[in-house]
């Protein structure tokens, strides 16, 4: 059964000005079920997680000062909105989400979570929107247990993953790869085991022949026993913070590949969401909602 990571908290505590985009957080279930995609069942709701799989990722005093809303006010700055202990509660749901979707993925070979992605968040910093980086602290929880030994990330945003780049620079049981806008945030890019720049209003064409001349590869090279898959639907060519020329069919696409390339190989997988900001929140739902379908589809 497909197993996916939901909690009300996703949809509550943001700030005024950043909650259009995070409507998805609420229909994008909503849809799945009124569909048919998806019954009650396939939901499970995360919960605080254990501290050590946090700091097993992220500087400790950062984290307390996270936890306490501490973090020094040109810091918090780069996170992009006001902290609050809700918003910090929220995020470690979040990675909760996404450490039992490890487990999930492990049993019948993909597990999703209907937020994450949270790859800004660096080891003692947060940026962007992102304060505890979900799919790393998957990633060592995993090694922890002994249930992963050769990690691979990949990483489909249109933004760079660079908090993730920096977690794992010096590791070489994470391999961190990210395919990303080259005018997109962040413009000042970390060093990803691969990076992939694309140019402005790179279309599905050659979106789709770079990433299926790129995977298998680095999958064959790698041999990782466990992947992340980070599926942001910010590559559409209408996302407002998007640099790319995707069309929805495309970025459609784009996840049945990996997908079904994850399924054939028998590499389980943890799917988070990420990014979509296109200014009509029924283009961001479709696209989120296709990788859900797909997955049912490929693996159920």
């Amino acid at each position: 059964m497909l197993k996916i990571a939901y909690h009300p908290i996703y949809k509550h505590h943001l700030p005024e000005g950043h909650r259009f985009p995070m409507l998805k957080y609420d229909l994008l279930p909503k849809q799945l079920l009124h569909e048919g995609t998806c019954e009650e069942a396939n939901f499970f709701e995360p919960e605080i997680p254990n501290d050590k799989y946090i700091v097993a990722v992220h500087d400790p005093e950062y984290f307390y000062d996270l936890l306490h809303i501490k973090i020094p006010p040109k810091q918090a700055r780069k996170i992009g909105f006001p902290l609050t202990v809700d918003l910090v509660e929220r995020e470690r749901i979040i990675a909760d989400g996404t450490i039992k979707g490890c487990a999930y993925a492990l049993e019948h070979g993909i597990a999703m979570n209907i937020a994450g992605g949270t790859h800004h968040a660096y080891t003692d910093r947060g940026e962007a929107f992102c304060m505890l980086n979900d799919q790393a602290i998957g990633a060592r929880y995993l090694q922890a247990k002994g249930l992963a030994e050769k990690i691979l990330i990949v990483d489909l945003d249109v933004h760079q993953g660079n908090g993730t780049a920096e977690i794992f620079q010096n590791d070489a049981s994470v391999f961190t790869f990210s395919m990303h806008g080259a005018n997109n945030y962040p413009f000042k890019k970390e060093a990803s085991d691969l990076d992939i720049s694309l140019e402005k209003g790179t279309d599905d064409a050659r979106y789709l022949s770079t990433l299926k001349e790129t995977l298998p590869q680095l999958i064959d090279t790698e041999k990782p026993d466990f992947i992340f898959y980070l599926s942001g639907v910010d590559v559409i060519a209408t996302d407002k913070l998007g640099t790319l020329g995707m069309s929805i069919e495309g970025c459609k696409q784009r996840d049945a590949f990996v997908l079904e390339t994850c399924h054939q190989l028998q590499i389980p997988v943890q799917c988070s969401m990420g990014g979509g900001y296109s200014p009509d929140i029924k283009t961001i739902v479709e696209a989120h909602a296709n990788t859900f379908r797909l997955a049912q589809q490929i693996y159920f």
